[in-house]
């Protein structure tokens, strides 16, 4: 009988240094593909057969799948040839808007014997859209006691694609006032800023009209234009001064909307109306319009939706204060939004295996992922089933989980059990998943018949 246990022993340890192995081997640097957005569907990526250096005969066998997070799939497997296939024609400004490189992360299991593999497909950009501008006509008045060497911000030009596809400059058609320059933004953006070289003169000129023109740096290149009336306007020699350039305020994703994020201020030390100073939001993309509002008397900025830090983790919303006449103050509002824990763990059920033969040496009964969409300490997850059970949880690569059966399970004792798997978060306050799983033991000849009496 010691020697029995022994035996049971040593096969345990060599099928958990066998799985450990498994597991090391696909946590290593993830293989990784590329593809060119817009590229129709069910062409080409890669063959996984060449790639895991398995024969086709042996590649069927091992019954190789697609992971992904949430099992949305992008792509799809042909099991005879092991080529990898586009699911859909895939477009990146869909799939990850401004974020480059644009990634989707997927694993490959092999389920016979079971190994993960991680791998990515990088999504490269193409030039498919040109600049816009959101305003196609602009109003700007410039007071003739203007210097030259004034600066004039103005509204920039959106591309959706980026790197050298995105916007690279601007132009202006040929004036003797005006020329524009190119500026850069903190999060990236370039937009334009008009240059005043020579002083205008309102009773000799009164209004211009130029073309603004935004160009990205693709091949072939792709522009948008907006047209800029420039109305000359009589002295004004004050512009708004805002009591700091910049404001840096945090927010908690759960603020209600109405919040009050902050509040703006800025004087001009002109008298009468061309020291009136109203409010307003400066270069606001849609996502900032409808996110947040301000005063235009009291500069009091407050929620208008909703935030989700999963989502958006800082903002820059830009002021601008004008006064009655013709000169505007700038200042920006960088704010960070900051996490609560709002998001339950999720648990997606990858493989499962019932019934499952009793007498068996330990089994892989199923595989499943957790993914909690909150971060820092809200989104780390602990993984559990009730202690009372032969069962058993592994960790594995990339928030995948195994169970497994601690011993041999007996068919007579228990034909079935029913599992509780608990996913926990550490955040505050802790958020709870339960999935629960019925296993059922199948019978294997392992009783000799029994006479009820003896004689």
């Amino acid at each position: 009988m010691e020697a029995s246990g022994k035996r049971i022993c040593r096969q345990k340890q060599v099928i958990f240094f066998f799985l450990l192995g498994l597991f090391q081997e696909g946590a290593g640097e993830p293989r990784r593909y590329s593809v060119v957005e817009e590229t129709e569907g069910n062409s080409f990526v890669t063959n996984l057969a060449k790639d895991l250096s398995l024969g086709q005969r042996e590649f069927s066998r091992r019954g190789v799948r697609i992971l992904s997070k949430g099992n949305k799939l992008h792509l799809q497997l042909n099991q005879e040839t092991g080529e990898l296939l586009l699911n859909e024609k895939l477009d990146r400004e869909e799939l990850c808007g401004h974020t480059e490189p644009c990634v989707l992360r997927f694993q490959l299991m092999l389920e016979s014997p079971l190994e993960f593999f991680q791998a990515e497909l990088q999504i490269i950009d193409i030039n498919d859209h040109s600049p816009e501008f959101l305003d196609k006509e602009m109003l700007l008045k410039v007071s003739e006691s203007s210097p030259s060497g004034t600066t004039f911000p103005l509204k920039n030009a959106q591309d959706m694609d980026v790197g050298q596809n995105n916007i690279e400059n601007y132009v202006i058609s040929p004036n003797p006032y005006f020329r524009v320059l190119t500026r850069k933004r903190s999060d990236g953006r370039k937009y334009p800023e008009l240059v005043l070289e020579k002083a205008l003169d309102r009773e000799e000129e009164p209004e211009l009209k130029l073309t603004l023109t935004a160009q990205d740096g693709g091949s072939p290149p792709r522009s948008g234009t907006a047209q800029i009336h420039v109305e000359v306007v009589d002295f004004n020699d004050n512009a708004p001064e805002f009591q700091q350039l910049i404001y840096r305020v945090q927010i908690p994703e759960n603020s209600p909307i109405g919040f009050l994020i902050v509040t703006v201020s800025a004087t001009d030390v002109d008298l009468g109306v061309n020291g009136e100073v109203s409010y307003s939001l400066f270069q606001a993309s849609d996502e900032i319009s409808k996110t947040f509002a301000i005063n235009p008397l009291t500069g009091e900025i407050r929620l208008r939706e909703q935030l989700d830090f999963e989502r958006v983790q800082s903002y820059e919303v830009n002021i601008e204060a004008r006064d009655a006449g013709s000169f505007t103050g700038k200042c920006a509002v960088l704010i960070q939004v900051t996490d609560v824990n709002g998001h339950a763990p999720e648990v997606t059920m990858s493989a499962f295996t019932s019934p499952i033969s009793e007498n068996s040496p330990e089994m892989v009964v199923a595989v499943f992922s957790v993914l909690d969409l909150d971060s820092g300490e809200n989104g780390k997850i602990s993984c559990s089933i009730q202690e009372d059970l032969p069962f058993f949880l592994k960790s594995s690569v990339e928030n995948f989980y195994t169970l497994l059966t601690e011993r041999p399970l007996d068919r007579e004792n228990t034909a079935e059990y029913n599992i509780t798997i608990t996913v926990t978060d550490l955040g505050t306050p802790i958020l709870k998943t339960h999935l629960n799983i019925t296993v059922q033991v199948s019978d294997v000849n392992d009783n000799s018949p029994i006479f009820t009496q003896a004689s």
